[in-house]
């Protein structure tokens, strides 16, 4: 299945760790919510546990929007227990917030088409799925580029916004910031505000 911003996100089920659990976890269980679905490479390396701390102190902000957090890479359930297990200051875990998916099979990774087939590990790929499980964002980055957990809580409030009043949201918004009436008359407004605090400012 080919993913594409709009269209229904693809499925699973797999194994997980879920408050040092194991556990089978499906994307549809969390149909109703935003879902924010990250992948990392691979388990005990350099840049993922940074990624995977921040989104998992970053969980009740999510949840505050009505969303959860999914993280997903090749590696077992074994090994993802076995990293959080790990103390932080050795390169590990910790306790983590979300489900640690595991992608054995690479079938996941392959579907969400973030799977690197020379190495057999995933890039780093972050997906926004909407309450009815379709795709409204992502995001694809090579494996030495880290991510932005603040960008990533960005986008649900953007998402979250236009689905509650049906105006769009510009360039760096944040919550409280002006949005566009998408019109070509009632734009109008946005953009002299827009206009006239680009004069001041220059």
């Amino acid at each position: 299945m080919d993913i594409s911003i709009g269209n229904a996100a693809p499925d699973f089920t797999a194994m997980a760790v879920v408050d040092k659990q194991f556990k089978q976890v499906s994307l549809s269980d969390y149909r109703g919510q935003y879902v924010v679905l990250f992948f990392w490479p691979l388990d005990f390396t350099f840049v993922c546990p940074t990624e995977i701390v921040a989104f998992s102190e970053s969980v009740a902000a999510f949840k505050e929007r009505g969303a959860v957090v999914l993280g997903v890479s090749v590696d077992s359930q074994f090994t993802h227990l076995a990293w959080q297990n790990t103390p932080r200051a050795e390169g590990g875990l910790g306790d983590i917030a979300f489900p640690m998916i595991s992608d054995l099979t690479h079938n996941i990774s392959k579907s969400y088409g973030v799977l690197c087939e020379e190495k057999g590990i995933a890039f780093r790929g972050l997906f926004l799925m909407d309450k009815e499980g379709n795709v409204r964002h992502m995001l694809i980055n090579d494996l030495p580029l880290g991510r932005n957990v603040d960008e990533a809580l960005r986008m649900v409030d953007a998402l979250k916004f236009f689905e509650e009043n049906g105006e769009v949201c510009p360039a760096n918004w944040r919550p409280g910031e002006d949005t566009i009436k998408a019109g070509v008359d009632s734009s109008k407004k946005f953009f002299k505000n827009w206009a006239d605090k680009d004069a001041v400012a220059n």
